[in-house]
């Protein structure tokens, strides 16, 4: 090789190791950016063409479209569906919540599913509305007479909704390699009448059939508040192990796995740009609150319900409508009453989630 061959194959290499190390400080000081990129490169059509199958609009119910970055507060019913072989199932977990997009800011409202309600679309054989535990409205008329009843019962509008069955859960959480749960005591479901599980406190991860039991368990002093709020912290940290940057070479796989498992009525370039702007916030804050109220029966030996507290529902509907209204600055959109800080006889919560500064994330 001639000198100048050899010192121009010497520039070569120089060129591309400055390149590469170039390419390793902006991958440490910008990965959001790689990975944005990255993914509208390999992975925007294929997911796209996956989730096809999951768009499933609700009769007589087509939502607008709308440009996501664009869009003003929405809201969206998440329903997780205990759905055991083939029939219909119970939605488990509800969840209304409010997304206002350009404040990067959710807030999470979870009904207890043994909530006593007025379920819409279905009446006695007199005519007369039939009332009953609101996980019922899944079972008796699917997603859609699930989204009904709840506007009934906050008084506000849903503009979309998601559902996924809990084995989809368990698969995709087993996939994206477990999560992290504040687990500080072993939960021990052992009532004659529940399922039989344990799971155990102080793990690192739990993979999905443990994150599903800390769903499920029941037979803590809180009931069906207790775990209705589990379920919050259930999908926030789905929600903070999602947006890690090494999951999103995953997505067409996570997509295989839930498969028939999922269905919404947001488009799939719509849930695209929800799932990307995840890792672009750098402030995301989630606020939940779970319906206050009480457990008894109607009737001695009859069915147990929960009664939502007339007082918390009112002050839970004022803050959807709060939320929901775009002219509302984020600064003073009121909070529920677990993060009124001014208020001396109020916790002083944090959100349930405020995503990590960048540079601390892991994969």
């Amino acid at each position: 090789m001639t000198k100048t061959r050899r010192n121009r194959g010497y520039k070569w290499a120089a060129a591309v190791l400055a390149v590469l190390v170039l390419g390793g400080a902006l991958a440490y000081y910008n990965r959001t950016a790689l990975a944005l990129w990255g993914f509208d490169t390999f992975l925007s059509g294929k997911v796209k063409d996956k989730l096809e199958n999951s768009y499933k609009p609700l009769e007589g119910r087509m939502p607008v479209p709308t440009t996501y970055e664009k869009e003003e507060p929405f809201s969206l019913l998440l329903l997780g569906i205990d759905q055991r072989n083939k029939e219909i199932g119970r939605s488990d977990t509800m969840i209304y919540a409010v997304v206002r997009p350009k404040d990067e800011a959710i807030l999470m409202l979870s009904i207890p599913r043994d909530t006593y309600v007025d379920i819409v679309g279905k009446t006695t054989r007199s005519g007369r509305r039939w009332q009953d535990k609101i996980t019922h409205a899944y079972a008796f008329g699917g997603a859609k007479m699930s989204v009904e009843t709840v506007e009934k019962f906050f008084g506000a509008r849903v503009d979309h909704y998601a559902t996924i069955n809990f084995k989809g859960f368990r698969d995709v959480i087993d996939a994206m390699g477990g999560i992290s749960l504040p687990i500080t005591k072993d939960l021990v479901n052992d009532d004659p009448d529940h399922e039989k599980f344990v799971v155990k406190a102080g793990k690192p991860v739990y993979n999905g059939t443990e994150a599903l039991n800390y769903v499920r368990y029941r037979e803590d002093a809180g009931g069906d508040t207790s775990r209705a709020q589990r379920h919050q912290v259930f999908l926030n940290a789905i929600m903070n192990k999602a947006s890690k940057v090494g999951q999103w070479t995953k997505i067409p796989h996570l997509m295989d796995i839930m498969g028939g498992n999922f269905s919404t009525d947001l488009t799939p370039e719509h849930m695209i740009d929800l799932a990307k702007s995840m890792l672009q916030d750098t402030d995301r804050a989630i606020y939940g609150h779970t319906l206050k109220g009480e457990g008894r029966r109607k009737v001695a030996g009859g069915a147990w319900y929960y009664f939502a507290d007339e007082a918390d529902l009112a002050k839970t509907q004022a803050l959807i409508e709060a939320w929901l209204d775009p002219a509302n600055p984020k600064a003073q959109l009121p909070l529920p009453e677990e993060y009124r800080h001014n208020d001396p006889n109020a916790a002083k919560a944090k959100p349930l989630s405020t995503k990590p500064a960048k540079g601390t994330e892991k994969n």
